[in-house]
């Protein structure tokens, strides 16, 4: 599972010139889940996103978590962050979780950051979406579960 993490003052997602999600201040979460994802990188990774400490505290310094701030969370799945690029110009995304593994995945890590008490947004699993972000900062984190150490 990876995750593309980005600080954002605000953060939406439009689906046919539909505005279908909106945020203010706190993360937008790129998530792209592979075959060989479960239940575990969910726990390790909402835990790790929920408390990383990259919003500014009094003294301008990113000591403050998303859970400290109150902040809101927009996950928007991206199947295009497992591209292999090594061979040719046309990227490959065998790695990339299959619909029928990745949703349930999707959902179930949706359903854990929700369980830490702050709002979750989401766009829509596999549809054409425009996402719109003010990166705050810029402040943009790239988790890989397959890489904890």
């Amino acid at each position: 599972m990876i995750a593309v993490i980005q600080r954002v003052s605000e953060a939406s997602v439009t689906i046919s010139d539909k505005e279908v999600s909106r945020i203010s201040d706190g993360l937008l979460i790129l998530l792209g889940i592979e075959e060989a994802d479960n239940n575990e990188d969910i726990d390790w990774l909402t835990k790790k996103v929920a408390n990383l400490r990259i919003f500014s505290d009094e003294e301008e310094k990113m000591n403050l978590s998303l859970l400290d701030i109150g902040g809101e969370v927009l996950v928007v799945s991206q199947f295009t962050l497992h591209a292999l690029t090594k061979k040719g110009n046309r990227p490959s995304y065998i790695r990339a979780a299959s619909p029928d593994v990745a949703i349930p995945l999707y959902e179930a890590f949706v359903k854990k950051m929700e369980s830490f008490g702050r709002p979750v947004f989401t766009g829509e699993f596999g549809a054409d979406m425009k996402v719109g972000l003010v990166n705050d900062g810029p402040v943009t984190i790239i988790i890989d579960t397959k890489n904890k150490q």
